[in-house]
């Protein structure tokens, strides 16, 4: 607690100067942080566990509100539980599959910085705090769904996420990486890097459901 209270209130060494360099300039941030100029950063990955602990105690709530707007059967709602104890059970399991994944795709790809593998594990780390920022700052805004007349914020943002997190991505790896590639051969290896990425959630994805559901992917359906 002591640690939390001391990085929310030291604008210059902690939190929100950690978020503001994340969110502004992720890439550089990261680059500066590989340099040594790491004592005004509050810890990333502990910075990533809190966001992460944060997100699930505002998805709880969501659906506990959104339970009593929508009727769903007694089988889905099962899934939905089994699948949230299991994301909360392993929440640390789960960082520690995809910062690798975002640190492995770039190692591969992006090789002319001469980065070791713990280097973009770094660079990895930043952009992922800075996607939960984008990811909580849009949790919040879809508890407007709720409030007559505010409802349709909260339609429009679920469309902005993925963009976000996209554009806000390449953002980071280009401010890390243009230097060393031209905008075309940079743009090949981002296309790459997104698509390794979206093929690895898809599988983390299938293996979660399929553990939660005893394999049986047939059923849970949606029912109009």
């Amino acid at each position: 607690m002591h640690d939390v209270l001391h990085g929310v209130w030291h604008f210059e060494k902690g939190m929100l100067f950690t978020a503001k360099e994340a969110l502004l300039r992720p890439g550089k941030a990261a680059l500066d942080y590989i340099g040594g100029k790491r004592i005004p950063y509050y810890n990333v990955f502990y910075f990533i566990l809190l966001l992460l602990g944060l997100n699930f105690f505002l998805n709880h709530y969501y659906d506990q509100f959104a339970a009593d707007f929508n009727s769903i059967s007694s089988g889905e709602q099962h899934i939905k539980n089994s699948l949230e104890t299991f994301l909360t059970e392993n929440a640390k399991s789960i960082i520690l599959l995809f910062v690798p994944f975002f640190a492995l795709n770039s190692y591969l790809l992006f090789r002319r910085r001469k980065f070791n593998l713990s280097e973009h594990f770094i660079i990895a780390g930043i952009t992922f705090l800075g996607i939960l920022i984008f990811v909580t700052f849009f949790n919040l805004l879809s508890f407007l769904g709720f409030v007559k007349y505010l409802d349709r914020i909260s339609t429009v943002t679920d469309y902005l996420i993925p963009f976000s997190i996209i554009a806000y991505t390449i953002r980071s790896y280009y401010s890390a990486f243009s230097e060393k590639y031209s905008k075309i051969k940079f743009s090949i290896r981002m296309f790459l890097f997104l698509f390794l990425l979206l093929f690895e959630f898809i599988m983390v994805i299938m293996l979660i459901f399929g553990y939660v559901t005893d394999w049986k992917f047939g059923s849970f359906s949606y029912h109009s």
